[in-house]
């Protein structure tokens, strides 16, 4: 998003579909939202081998959480086990009412909007819906930030894939893991702050090198 050639670099205004004081405030901001959902890649997007490397450890029982501040779902999809998955930012699978609570699937309001509604609202009290991923300015769940740390703590290995480990509160894990006598191991394309403190820093395709890192484990 805030790359290069990001989407929020290239088109400034597009961030504001992500802040919330501005997607409630603003009709036009719910409408390019709920465009931009619409035609999201997340629809077609596909587990990896590195979605499906994690699926042994989690049969033997060796996985404690696999925490992930993605919001696609694609771990859910390879055949992670909801009740492992801690979806820290949520999910865009998902939609809540901000005025009553409710909730439900985001591909029956996205079927609401092919049919032509540009801003659809709540169907029990009329009130703004939104995605169930967490928007800037809003609070991260204090219960999935609890049962991440909570794993953090009693860890025996921290495996960071795939993270610039520089958003909080995902990236202090890695310290508080550390700190609990964790052993930390850092698979990433690039350099992340916590490379240093790591036992085992691993560089290249998540999909290539996770597959074959974990199978050296086993």
């Amino acid at each position: 998003f805030r790359g290069p050639n990001g989407v929020w670099t290239r088109n400034p205004r597009a961030e504001r579909t992500s802040i919330l004081a501005d997607y409630l405030a603003d009709p036009r901001v719910r409408a390019q939202a709920w465009r931009n959902r619409l035609t999201s890649p997340v629809w077609a997007a596909r587990p990896n081998r590195g979605h499906r490397a994690l699926l042994e450890p989690e049969r033997q029982g060796r996985l404690r959480a696999l925490l992930t501040q993605n919001v696609d779902g694609l771990h859910q999809q390879a055949g992670s086990s909801p009740a492992v998955v801690v979806e820290l930012h949520g999910s865009l699978r998902g939609v809540r009412c901000r005025g009553c609570g409710a909730g439900g699937p985001m591909t029956a309001v996205l079927d609401r909007v092919r049919a032509g509604e540009v801003d659809p609202r709540c169907t029990d009290c009329g009130g703004i819906l939104t995605s169930t991923t967490v928007s800037f300015g809003e609070r991260l769940d204090p219960d999935v930030v609890r049962r991440a740390r909570d794993a953090a703590l009693d860890c025996d290995v921290l495996l960071a894939v795939g993270s610039t480990l520089t958003v909080k509160p995902a990236a202090a894990l890695v310290p508080l893991a550390k700190r609990s006598g964790a052993a930390i191991v850092i698979v990433n394309g690039e350099a992340t702050p916590y490379d240093a403190v790591a036992d085992a820093v691993v560089r290249g395709s998540i999909s290539d090198l996770l597959p074959r890192l974990l199978a050296t484990a086993a």
